[in-house]
């Protein structure tokens, strides 16, 4: 299909890259953030967050009125939700955070009130488990003149997808040309129609699968890395109490051609590290014993 007007709702670190790259393509993008400082900066083709390389795209992007941004949505034929899924206040210090999707629920419904027949939208949030069908359901309710996959599968009038960004900050840039991209239709069409969007610009491999297991995808990632690093701290405590030089141990340790022990540290740093697996603890507490105890760990 034809992307010619690409919104993106979020112009935060994820989505004012993404909307600049789409740019930098020639394609017609609408960024839409609530921050009136963040769309009256853009516009005036500066930049409100930091990241390297940034700064000279988007300006290349408004001087040649490819990218423009507003406050809400407007007709476009793909829609990318990449707004924050912060969490709930914690009632209690040993309490699980619940994922806050009220930020992806207004996102939903402020462009539900422009989708026409043939729109893609894609939640690039990251999100736990069921987000993007929750996301799916918010848009038909909005709009009953509508079909979605949930209920028409391929022959729905709106697809959807789940789409996680997988970048670093400070080299969004170029990983979000060169990583590899999951792609999480809720139909194999949805997915089809992910992959030639995102293939505007990405060099990576375009993995398929569904929804819910991309969502996971993400989540596992970042928790993996999360235990991996809990290890490497409980091995720390450890070896003070037993009077062993952890750094010595773990080196000799990396000497077995299948361990790779990280280094311990101050917990973990970075946006999601520490986030993501609460994600996963939060809709399977019981099951994520090892995730929860690695969390508590770097905490």
């Amino acid at each position: 299909m034809s992307f010619n007007t690409i919104s993106v709702i979020g112009l935060g670190y994820i989505g004012l890259p993404t909307a600049a790259m789409f740019a930098s393509k020639q394609k017609k993008v609408i960024g839409v953030d609530v921050n009136q400082h963040a769309v009256d900066t853009i516009n005036a083709g500066n930049i409100h967050i930091i990241e390297p390389g940034l700064d000279a795209m988007v300006k290349k992007a408004v001087d040649g009125s490819f990218l423009r941004a507003t406050t809400s949505p407007e007709p476009a034929d793909v829609f990318l939700i990449a707004v924050p899924t912060p969490f709930l206040p914690v009632k209690t210090e040993n309490s699980i955070p619940e994922p806050d999707l009220s930020y992806i629920e207004s996102a939903a419904k402020s462009v539900a009130k422009v989708l026409k027949k043939g729109d893609l939208v894609i939640l690039e949030s990251t999100s736990p488990v069921g987000a993007t069908a929750q996301m799916a359901a918010w848009l038909a309710e909005e709009r009953p003149d509508l079909t979605f996959p949930q209920t028409h599968g391929e022959d729905s009038d709106i697809r959807v997808a789940h789409c996680p960004e997988r970048v670093l900050p400070g080299h969004v840039i170029r990983e979000l040309v060169e990583n590899d991209r999951v792609i999480g239709g809720m139909t194999d069409k949805c997915s089809q129609v992910s992959i030639e969007l995102y293939k505007t610009f990405v060099q990576g491999d375009c993995v398929v699968t569904n929804a819910r297991t991309a969502e996971m995808a993400k989540l596992t990632e970042n928790a993996s890395r999360d235990v991996g690093i809990a290890f490497a701290n409980e091995l720390s405590m450890i070896c003070d109490k037993l009077d062993i030089d952890v750094w010595e141990l773990i080196a000799l340790a990396n000497r077995h051609p299948r361990v790779n022990i990280m280094q311990p540290g101050p917990g973990v740093g970075g946006h999601c590290i520490a986030v993501d697996p609460w994600f996963i603890i939060s809709k399977t507490p019981a099951e994520s014993k090892l995730i929860h105890v690695a969390r508590q760990v770097n905490d």
